[in-house]
């Protein structure tokens, strides 16, 4: 079956880093975008980063110059430097994979930036 397993979350102090893993596994159809989301308590869900199967990204401006987002097409991985955290980067940061048929989240994890 279908699975979208996030990894590398956790507690890292101001100014450090983390770095978030996510594996795809069980999807037939070609993988395009993958990309990571990130929700706060009593906030919406938001588009932290994403890329495209041939390597374009974006990436949300408060993270811009701080994170960065890469992937590995042969393992339908993709993940997510994170330097210089702040506490407000605290949140369960979700995993998006799209093909052309199918959005996929993984479960979500979470990361906790201490001041």
């Amino acid at each position: 079956q279908v699975q979208v397993v996030e990894s590398g979350g956790g507690l890292a102090q101001a100014g450090g880093s983390l770095r978030l893993s996510c594996a795809a596994s069980g999807i037939i159809s070609t993988i395009n975008t993958m990309g990571w989301h990130r929700q706060a308590p009593g906030k919406q869900r938001e588009l932290v980063a994403r890329i495209s199967r041939g390597g374009a990204t974006n990436y949300a401006e408060s993270i811009k110059g701080r994170f960065t987002i890469s992937r590995d097409n042969a393992k339908n991985t993709v993940y997510l430097q994170m330097n210089s955290l702040i506490p407000e980067d605290s949140a369960v940061y979700y995993c998006n994979v799209l093909t052309m048929y199918k959005n996929y989240w993984g479960q979500g994890t979470q990361v906790t930036v201490s001041s």
